[in-house]
């Protein structure tokens, strides 16, 4: 292979791997791995766990990727008015929407068939509803619709959890529909944060987020709200004896720290506040869920 060859190549791989998010996908990954690991206790972590759960990471990163390619194939226009999705490859022009279907239905396809032939058909069928949900039902239906696209197609985002835990049990039970309300609870605050400071675009994209159609006060409000709704629900794992003081004590800190930032948000508004609220949201699901990992293995 020649050296232009390979710069090519290399350059084609790059915009594919765009078009599937992957600081999106890695949270994903994430979440759906911690539903793993708190599905079992420490001496069931043997090869057939390994296998199982390897197989189901990669099958649910590959759907998540196609997922999100669907969504920039759909969301193209709107991105290129975007300043923070400008910059991906459908606007940029560097690849044609049948290309970006074709990838999505190839990588989507053979992660489906990942999770049903070589981990569970629960876990497969639970990810294409969690693929449908959206790529189709928040990003084609919701999202252009109606302002509370976030509460409802969050749904869909929550899903990652549930997804692990039945990939290696092959069952749901109440412990992982938990972890889903956490992650349904967190994305209003999160996203909407995101949406205060990116306002204008989403006007001028014709995307009715809420602080387009119901003004900033109003989306302060229920970010605010939100906040405290989720640092209720962050404590039903230890109320339910499924977690215990490790997790208990991260939940309160973590969910003070966001309900410091949600009043400030309420109060005292600036762009700077939302961008940083928006940063550390991601940083508080990522800690809570570990706290909950450390929880479950080295309990207090």
């Amino acid at each position: 292979m020649t050296s232009l060859t390979w710069q090519h190549t290399s350059l084609r791989f790059t915009q594919f791997l765009a078009l599937t998010k992957p600081r999106v996908v890695s949270l994903i990954v994430f979440c759906a791995v911690i539903g793993m690991f708190l599905a079992v206790p420490f001496g069931a972590l043997d090869a057939r766990f390994a296998a199982a759960a390897l197989a189901a990471t990669v099958g649910i990163a590959l759907v998540a990727g196609a997922a999100a390619a669907i969504n920039c194939l759909v969301e193209q226009k709107i991105d290129a008015m975007m300043a923070r999705t400008r910059g991906r490859p459908l606007p940029r022009g560097d690849l044609t929407p049948r290309q970006t279907l074709a990838f999505a239905l190839a990588v989507g396809g053979s992660g489906l068939a990942l999770l049903y032939f070589e981990v569970n058909a629960l876990t497969m069928w639970l990810t294409l509803a969690t693929f449908v949900g959206y790529a189709v039902v928040y990003t084609v239906v919701l999202k252009p619709m109606t302002p509370q696209n976030i509460v409802i197609g969050g749904a869909s985002g929550a899903m990652p959890p549930v997804l692990g835990w039945a990939a290696v049990t092959g069952d749901v039970p109440f412990q992982a529909l938990l972890l889903f309300l956490i992650i349904f609870a967190w994305t209003p605050p999160h996203f909407w944060a995101l949406a205060l400071y990116r306002k204008q675009e989403y006007a001028n994209a014709g995307v009715p987020m809420l602080p387009v159609t119901h003004g900033d006060k109003f989306t302060r409000l229920h970010v605010l709200f939100y906040t405290v709704i989720l640092i209720a629900v962050t404590l039903l794992p230890y109320a339910t004896r499924m977690s215990g003081l490790i997790y208990v004590v991260a939940a309160i800190v973590l969910g003070g720290v966001f309900l410091y930032y949600a009043i400030r948000i309420y109060r005292d508004y600036s762009d700077r506040l939302a961008q940083t609220t928006f940063r550390y949201s991601i940083l508080y699901l990522t800690l809570m869920f570990a706290a909950l990992l450390v929880d479950h293995y080295f309990p207090f």
